[in-house]
């Protein structure tokens, strides 16, 4: 089936995630998506363990990390604009292949104690890493444009195989790096991405068509997208700072409540059929994060248990889902066809800007203020991002 005919399949079970993996050639794009979204997950912690075990030192992984993240700010949205421009399997097994040998440098900079500079270097390489998430969610769009509700469940879908894929990866790193050797963990990463991308990419029925000649002005644009980035930006803050202050609280392990609390919502989500307004909906969902995010600081401030602060965790997870979901969703309806990874990967990029920032918004405050006043950061994130979206999304 070529791309123009591709369609949903007839509705056929009630549940509507089995309707969406029956849409011919989902279940194998999905399959080589996942494998391909593991390492996602995988890869910092890795480089984390692997760079802070040869040098002793957490400060140079981490600063080695933040700055891979700057540089995929930057290379994403034109990676994504190739994609747009040239077709997913024309640019995201090249673009792949480049960062993943960028993954497989790190490994003997660090491996044979090459001087500092070269890390920093090797790990910006991987920067042209393809959002693949985006490209996933690309290919529902095309399958299933005109069904609002196929195209919900799917968003819900893919959120909660993000929220999968983060909860698992750095687990399976760890594991790897511990059980194994420290490079382990960037290894296994680099051969999963690899063969996912190329799993994927080999799907070519269901590839969105490419338009040539079509092309606009950057979705930067496009009414509305830039108070909606800002919106993401926000939300990546209430991330960045609740992975930070809990780690600095309780440990690491505790943030997977929060992303199986995610995942579930996300699903459930999905499986209702979705009001007509995503602007009404984004605000709603805002809402009900910023008000499930005063929890933790709650149970941190009257209670000090940390049972308790696992369960608000699972609980302040639920809205995350729900409203990345809706975001998505927003930018799919803002952006042009034809310029649908790129505008979804600027998304991303301002997701993983606004965690960068509140990683370190939430790391000054634990320190200073202690755990009460570092839950207040990602409250205080979430009511912005409802502030932001108020004032901007209101029309859509």
């Amino acid at each position: 089936m070529s791309p123009e005919t591709a369609a949903p399949a007839p509705a056929g079970p009630s549940n509507p995630y089995i309707r969406l993996l029956a849409t011919p050639g989902a279940r194998a794009f999905t399959a080589g998506n996942l494998l391909a979204r593991l390492p996602m997950g995988m890869f910092s912690v890795s480089a984390v363990i692997m760079i802070a075990g040869a040098h002793g030192s957490y400060a140079l992984a981490g600063a080695v990390t933040a700055t891979g993240l700057a540089a995929t700010a930057v290379v994403a949205p034109w990676t994504a604009r190739l994609v747009d421009r040239y077709g997913q399997a024309r640019i995201a097994v090249p673009a792949t292949a480049l960062a993943v040998l960028g993954s497989l440098t790190l490994v003997l900079c660090v491996h044979h104690d090459a001087p500092v500079w070269t890390l920093f270097a090797a790990y910006a390489a991987t920067a042209t890493t393809p959002n693949t998430g985006g490209m996933s969610r690309a290919r529902w769009a095309h399958l299933h444009r005109g069904d609002p509700a196929a195209l919900h469940t799917a968003n819900s879908f893919e959120q909660a195989a993000d929220e999968l894929c983060f909860m698992l990866g750095p687990v399976l790193a760890a594991s790897l790096c511990g059980a194994l050797f420290p490079e382990a963990g960037t290894l296994t990463g680099a051969i999963l991405l690899m063969t996912g991308v190329l799993v994927f990419a080999a799907q070519r029925a269901t590839e969105p068509p490419v338009t040539p000649g079509t092309r606009g002005p950057s979705p930067l644009r496009t009414p509305g997208m830039a108070a909606l980035l800002a919106v993401f930006l926000a939300t990546g803050a209430v991330f960045g700072s609740m992975e930070v202050v809990s780690i600095a609280h309780a440990g690491g392990a505790i943030l997977a409540l929060q992303a199986g609390g995610s995942c579930v919502a996300g699903l459930l989500y999905g499986s209702l059929r979705p009001a007509p307004r995503v602007g009404r909906r984004l605000l709603l969902c805002l809402t009900g994060m910023t008000a499930l995010m005063s929890l933790p600081l709650l149970a941190t401030a009257t209670t000090g248990s940390l049972p308790v602060l696992a369960g608000c965790l699972l609980l302040a997870g639920a809205a995350t889902a729900p409203t990345m979901v809706t975001g998505m969703t927003l930018v799919q309806r803002l952006t042009p066809q034809a310029q649908l990874n790129e505008g979804m990967t600027l998304a991303v990029t301002a997701l993983l800007g606004g965690v960068a920032v509140g990683s370190a918004v939430g790391g000054w405050a634990v320190e200073h203020a202690g755990t009460v006043g570092g839950y207040a950061a990602p409250m205080c994130a979430a009511a912005l991002a409802l502030a932001v979206a108020a004032a901007g999304t209101r029309r859509a």
